[in-house]
């Protein structure tokens, strides 16, 4: 099972040929964060994701279930998902012309339990783009913006954003899916 509602993560595991369901952790991830003031983003993303992971594997027992999180960290701060256009662009120029690192972490849980975990880095530099890109990355109308961390999502226009990226490009997504089947092949729940 997959704690999540991510499109994203659904198709990396979809196209990876892993047979799963997928469900919603209902976690409140404002609340949970705001109990973790004192961890680093790492900490946080890998909280999260057992946070989800147990809650769903509390109520399926017998199944692996998955849970998975991500978490922007930049100068001491973490940034969450913007609320507006406003926020998304007030995110982006404090990115701007800088390097940031995501943190992608995966925990599987069974009856409760976790029984693995794991955590990607990747760092990524905006470049020092104009207040025009802005602006039109802002209006093109998919406003994708609002649906991930940092106000960009990179498999669409927001790699215009950026001069160099440094990581697992399906951490970046969300989802590392490499150790993921590594843990999945050694357990036997795929063929190896």
């Amino acid at each position: 099972m997959l704690a999540s509602t991510s499109k994203i993560r659904r198709n990396i595991l979809d196209n990876a040929g892993i047979k799963f369901t997928a469900i919603d952790p209902e976690l409140d991830e404002t609340k949970a964060k705001n109990s973790m003031a004192e961890f680093s983003a790492q900490e946080i993303a890998m909280q999260l994701a057992k946070l989800k992971s147990s809650k769903i594997s509390n109520q399926y027992s017998k199944a692996l279930v998955i849970g998975a999180d991500q978490v922007l960290g930049f100068k001491n701060q973490i940034f969450n998902k913007p609320a507006s256009r406003a926020e998304a662009e007030n995110q982006l120029l404090k990115l701007r012309n800088a390097t940031h690192i995501l943190y992608s972490a995966l925990s599987c849980a069974i009856a409760g339990v976790e029984v693995w975990s794991h955590c990607s880095e990747a760092r990524l530099t905006m470049r020092n783009f104009t207040p025009e890109f802005l602006s039109s990355y802002l209006d093109s109308g998919s406003k994708g913006y609002l649906s991930s961390v940092g106000g960009y999502k990179l498999e669409e226009t927001g790699i215009q954003l950026f001069d160099k990226i440094e990581g697992d490009y399906f951490a970046i997504l969300g989802l590392p899916i490499l150790p993921l089947l590594d843990f999945l092949r050694r357990q036997e729940f795929i063929l190896s």
